[in-house]
Parts: C-alpha cells; structure tokens; sequence
C-alpha cells in the first residue's frame, strides 16, 4: 500500500528510528515536515503523520504541514515519542485529520530518550529508547495496520 509519513525529529532522532524501520517494509516515503513545507499527497493510499512531542503535542512543522497539505478523506496513522507518558498527546492532530474528512485508523506512542528543560539536569529520561522492541511494536502496528487498510 502505497504510504507517506510526515514526520518531524529533532533533538535525539527517537522518532526517525521508528520510522526508518517502518519504511523498510515496503512502499513507504518518509517527508520531513521541517525541511518541506508542501507536497502532494493525493497519490498515497495511506497517510502517516509522525513527531516527537513537544510541549505535549505534535510538533509545530507537522501540524502546520497537514492542516495546508493533507487531502480530505485519506487513511491516517499516528507515531510519536514521548519522554513521560500522558494521554492527549495526538489530540490536537487527530483534530486536523477529522476536519479534513479523514479516518483515523490508530496511533502508536513509545518512549523516547528525552532531556528537554530540567530532564538535562539529570541526565535526561527514558535513556536508550525507542529500544529494540519499541521499534518491534511500532512495525508491528505498522503492518497490521497495512493489512487491516486493504480489507
């Protein structure tokens, strides 16, 4: 299934090992939202949008980039990474993605090495993810995903 992720990751890079995993499964183009501010995604079958959090949402670049680029009634996933777990995290996004028409067809989250504002003072929290199996589940979601898309 033809599939495109926006994605921002700064800082550590915790979300692009995710996603560069993902994309070794197949026919999968990776936009970095930072570095692109448009481009066409009408052609894609399947749409992910993908960031580490910051200040408990996506970041800014991948927001901006849906809300001008995303066509209506596309297929969505979200990825992110977070250094402390707390739910809301994609609401703000999946907003977007329901007022263009779009269905949601799940998120996946895990922790990612994070030593933003005071977490430096320690060291930084959450060291050494996304680990091994962090990067499992996130391919794994990624092609039951896929599967349950083609149905």
């Amino acid at each position: 299934m033809k599939t495109a992720i926006v994605y921002c990751s700064q800082h550590h890079g915790n979300t692009k090992k995710l996603l560069d995993a993902i994309a070794a499964q197949g026919d999968v183009t990776l936009i970095d939202a930072a570095a692109v501010q448009s481009a066409n995604l009408a052609p894609y079958e399947l749409i992910g949008l993908a960031s580490g959090i910051y200040y408990q949402k996506y970041h800014q670049s991948v927001m901006k980039f849906a809300q001008q680029n995303l066509p209506r009634d596309k297929k969505v996933f979200l990825v992110y990474t977070y250094g402390i777990k707390r739910p809301g995290y994609a609401n703000a996004i999946a907003e977007i993605v329901r007022g263009k028409g779009g269905d949601l067809l799940g998120e996946y989250g895990c922790p990612g090495f994070d030593t933003f504002g005071p977490f430096k003072l320690i060291g930084g929290i959450a060291k050494g993810r996304p680990n091994e199996g962090d990067i499992a589940d996130g391919v794994s979601f990624f092609y039951d995903l896929v599967q349950g898309a083609q149905k």
